[in-house]
């Protein structure tokens, strides 16, 4: 694995076999939301990735590791697993930002986008209803062990791309940058509900200040969007479920499809 030979036999190839392996690993936790948050404290993560490529090593067959790891065959073949890995990741994030754009419209549409806080997951703000899809699609994400689907197709990525072999191409390019577009239409099908219910509010508020001139609209319009909010999160909670429930099948979908 590498030039160097520090007398330890068969242990040493296989200390620098599970570090090969954590590569592709420890890129595709990066990437992905939940594993690569920032609030996820990085000695976790490199425990975790040396657990998966512990298990990688013995669960998989044998694979071809570059036979010297730092020359630039190497380092090429370590670029590939870090490609690999990344774009795995990156199909989940694409996923999980489609609750923050149908959250962005909503509060928008409430009066709320001034209401902003930390998101602990990625370390940017977001507006508090980000933070509640986001915490909700979460629930839901571990709650179906979608977690646990998204690691075994990891691990099925050494099958699908040996090392060595990691360069997607372009159609596997085209493929994730059509998921973005999917993100798109995910997000305002998650938000069209909410947003025809505050659209009728604002048309009603609108009718009602040019009848009585002498209300204040913002005064009148404001509590209004945000009650109308409300009331129609708790409305449409069981549609909000299944749709969140859809996409979390959707993106281990998406990842079954990198791999094909």
């Amino acid at each position: 694995m590498i030039a160097m030979d520090f007398g330890l036999g068969g242990i040493e190839q296989d200390f620098w076999r599970v570090v090969f392996l954590m590569t592709r690993i420890g890129a595709a936790m990066i990437a992905a939301p939940l594993f690569g948050g920032a609030n996820v404290p990085a000695m976790v993560r490199v425990v975790a990735t040396a657990a998966l490529a512990i298990f990688a090593a013995v669960w998989l067959p044998p694979m071809a590791t570059p036979p010297a790891l730092f020359s630039a065959a190497g380092l090429l073949t370590l670029a590939g697993e870090v490609l690999v890995g990344l774009t795995l990741g990156f199909v989940l994030q694409i996923a999980f930002a489609a609750p923050q754009l149908a959250a962005e419209l909503i509060s928008g549409g409430m009066g709320m986008s001034m209401a902003t806080a930390a998101n602990p997951d990625s370390g940017v703000q977001t507006t508090a209803l980000g933070q509640y899809f986001s915490v909700v699609l979460t629930l839901i994400f571990l709650a179906l062990g979608a977690h646990l689907h998204w690691i075994a197709l990891l691990m099925e990525s050494y099958r699908a791309f040996p090392p060595g072999e990691t360069w997607l191409g372009p159609e596997r390019f085209a493929l994730v940058g059509s998921f973005v577009g999917e993100m798109f239409v995910t997000g305002l099908r998650i938000a069209l509900p909410l947003v025809l219910i505050l659209l009728l509010v604002q048309i009603f508020t609108g009718i009602l200040s040019r009848s009585a001139p002498s209300l204040n609209l913002f005064a009148l319009g404001l509590p209004a969007g945000i009650l109308a909010g409300i009331a129609a999160l708790i409305v449409t909670a069981p549609l909000i479920h299944d749709q969140l429930t859809d996409l979390t099948a959707d993106m281990l979908t998406q990842v079954e499809m990198v791999l094909q």
